[in-house]
């Protein structure tokens, strides 16, 4: 029994430690360190989605999708993986791989296990596409299906006003 407790006691520090170098890791280069230093542990996951997030928003998205992707990776599941999984569809559109960031798109929004406001929002891009492209047709399919799986959504209202302005 008493060991049983020195070990959870142990096992405890540890993580409150790991923690702690998270908190600590403000900049690109303390963020990168941690998640080699902890691969194995969640934080990391989400130290990869912050250093992606950066490289998306400074427009640096071939970065941005090695980070997504690596951040899916270590996340393994949930929703901040989740993101990481739309974040690198979104990385591949920008980069101008535009088959291959639809076809990810796609397959986020066709995902009934898929968290819905994940699924929403992959839905309401490829519909853009669609408008972007002239295709009226998936405009009105994908703005409908967006509808009835998440009506209150922004990415429904979103939707909305796409398809009215679509002729």
């Amino acid at each position: 029994i008493l060991a049983v407790g020195v070990w959870r006691l142990y096992q405890s520090s540890q993580e409150k430690g790991i923690e702690n170098d998270y908190a600590a890791a403000t900049t690109p280069e303390k963020l990168t360190a941690f998640a080699a230093a902890h691969s194995d542990h969640s934080l990391a996951g989400l130290a990869l989605l912050r250093l992606a997030d950066d490289a998306y928003t400074a427009d640096k998205f071939a970065d941005a999708q090695t980070g997504y992707e690596k951040a899916a990776a270590a996340l393994k599941s949930g929703p901040f993986a989740a993101r990481a999984q739309l974040g690198a569809a979104m990385s591949k559109l920008g980069s101008g791989k535009a088959a291959e960031g639809e076809a990810a798109l796609k397959q986020i929004s066709d995902d009934a296990s898929q968290f819905k406001g994940v699924r929403s929002e992959a839905t309401y891009h490829l519909a853009k596409l669609a408008s972007d492209a002239g295709r009226a047709a998936d405009v009105t399919k994908l703005s409908d299906q967006l509808m009835q799986a998440d009506p209150s959504s922004p990415w429904a209202q979103r939707a909305f006003i796409l398809r009215a302005s679509v002729p």
